[in-house]
């Protein structure tokens, strides 16, 4: 998990006027009002816009113009009002783009990204179609509605990009949050992109927070990319490449190695940074101090156990099996595990997978196991629970439990951790391996046994589709999606929820999918969120 969002400063941008005009059905007031106990989120109602079909559409005045809205940077209610206001006044307005749609309109979209959006959609529309519809900007909606006609097409309503001259490397088009474009596992820069990877978190190691966004950012872009960066020609107009991330990139494209990241890869102050932060409960700050105070090895901290908390102890201890990458069928397995004992304990309720293995990725370093259950707060107090009957089975090795605070009526909190208002426990268990006892049995302590990082969250149902979309990652993801928020919403985002510290009113979502489209956002899969 990333970071927990917090607001943005004062002089940040303002809300786009689209999100501003949200209708109420998509809000909650803060505080939500009580009777007796605390009510549940009012639910959504699907906001309804003109179809082919319907009746408003057959009866449109200019059969030749059939307008999509598309709703990135607009926003749903926004769409919807924009769909009626045309209708009222004899236009054809599609709700889903198709080979017939002659107008697309976009508000608050550059002319790459109307191009990008667009090459995304052209497998949708019919192969004999010749021709694509007319990108435009929002004015020339306006200008027809004010007119109630089209207006004729000019220059100045087209989101138009110039032809690259032949000859030359194509350079990729990319959006500029990493929330706005999908990113899959497997793609195509993997040497590119973990070379700036590794000057990022040498970077972090230092506390140079700038150079370490740079670099993340940059990495993030060449993930994204559909194709091999094989020129550097290839990154003009990307977003995030400054002139460092690109001299990087220019020496692995002509010399198949950068000098700058061998030396950081071979630094003893880099390869002991990363040896002491896989270390249980070390972060940058401990590792540095042991850095500069001298230890350089794990057995140097076994010889002065009075420096470490009881969590690194623990994590000392099992350090050859922490720092082995979790396998997909390992986290299956405590998934079956921890399901095992909370169906006696609470009938009903759910067990959700998150974390890398929920993107798809084969292996991580720990398993992060959403709890909830369908009825609002009946997981309060459930983790002890489970803890207690894994206990009884000798698969416990460490635990450390916070208890939670935040209720389905109360804004995201802002603190430093997304999931701090949330009951948690942090442990590591004992998975019973297959020459040991079998997972979820009650045979006592197994002999052959792999310690395994394993958090565990007890989620409000209400909370439940921001906790998922927070704790499936990745963490450059979520850091994107939050920055996002702040900057093009003015809106606060974590695992909590999604809050509008300007109208004090919560949203509510009933799925992730509700929470792209309360921010104007197209829904991007977990497989997609790799950034």
């Amino acid at each position: 998990m990333g970071e927990a969002c917090s607001p943005g400063p004062s002089g940040a941008a303002s809300p786009s006027s689209g999100l501003r005009r949200l209708s109420s059905d998509f809000r909650v007031p803060f505080p939500a009002p009580a009777r007796g106990r605390d009510r549940m989120l009012p639910k959504r109602r699907r906001a309804q816009v003109g179809a082919p079909g319907d009746p408003a559409s057959s009866e449109a005045r200019f059969p030749g113009v059939a307008i999509y809205l598309a709703e990135p940077h607009m926003g749903r209610s926004r769409r919807a009002f924009l769909t009626r206001l045309a209708l009222s006044k004899g236009f054809r307005v599609l709700d889903a783009y198709s080979s017939e749609v002659t107008h697309v309109v976009m508000e608050q979209t550059s002319a790459e990204e109307a191009s990008h959006w667009q090459e995304h959609r052209a497998a949708t529309a019919s192969p004999q179609r010749c021709s694509r519809p007319a990108l435009l900007d929002i004015s020339w909606f306006t200008e027809s509605m004010a007119a109630g006609q089209p207006v004729p097409v000019e220059c100045r309503h087209r989101l138009e990009v110039a032809a690259p001259r032949k000859g030359l490397p194509c350079p990729a088009r990319m959006l500029p949050y990493a929330c706005q474009r999908p990113t899959p596992l497997t793609h195509h820069n993997s040497s590119l992109s973990e070379a700036l990877e590794m000057l990022a978190e040498a970077a972090g190691f230092e506390g140079s927070e700038g150079r370490f966004l740079s670099f993340r950012r940059a990495a993030a872009v060449l993930k994204a990319l559909p194709s091999p960066v094989t020129a550097l020609s290839q990154l003009q107009g990307l977003p995030h490449f400054g002139e460092h991330s690109r001299r990087v990139v220019q020496e692995l494209l002509e010399q198949g190695v950068c000098e700058e990241v061998e030396r950081v890869r071979l630094s003893e102050r880099y390869q002991t940074m990363k040896l002491f932060m896989g270390i249980f409960g070390v972060g940058v700050k401990t590792a540095d101090r042991w850095y500069r105070e001298g230890l350089r090895t794990l057995d140097s901290l076994q010889e002065q156990p009075q420096r470490l908390t009881q969590q690194q102890k623990a994590g000392l201890q099992h350090y050859r099996d922490l720092s082995t990458p979790v396998q997909r069928p390992d986290a299956e397995a405590l998934l079956q595990l921890v399901k095992a004992a909370v169906a006696p304990i609470l009938p009903g309720a759910t067990v959700t997978l998150a974390g890398g293995f929920r993107r798809g990725k084969l292996q991580g370093h720990d398993v992060d196991l959403l709890l909830s259950h369908p009825q609002e707060g009946r997981e309060a107090g459930l983790l002890p629970k489970v803890m207690q009957c894994l206990e009884k089975q000798g698969l416990v090795l460490y635990q450390q439990h916070h208890r939670g605070g935040c209720g389905h009526a109360e804004p995201p909190p802002r603190q430093s951790h997304p999931m701090d208002a949330f009951e948690r426990t942090f442990c590591i268990l004992g998975l019973p391996q297959p020459s040991g006892v079998p997972v979820g049995s009650t045979q006592g302590p197994c002999p052959t046994r792999k310690a395994v990082r394993v958090d565990l969250v007890a989620v409000p149902i209400s909370r439940l589709p921001f906790a998922l979309l927070g704790w499936t990652g990745s963490k450059h993801f979520q850091r994107e999606l939050r920055r996002f928020c702040r900057k093009e919403r003015g809106l606060w985002l974590n695992s909590c929820g999604l809050f509008d510290p300007e109208q004090k009113m919560l949203f509510h979502a009933a799925s992730e999918e509700d929470i792209f489209r309360h921010l104007g956002l197209e829904y991007l899969p977990p497989e997609q969120r790799n950034a």
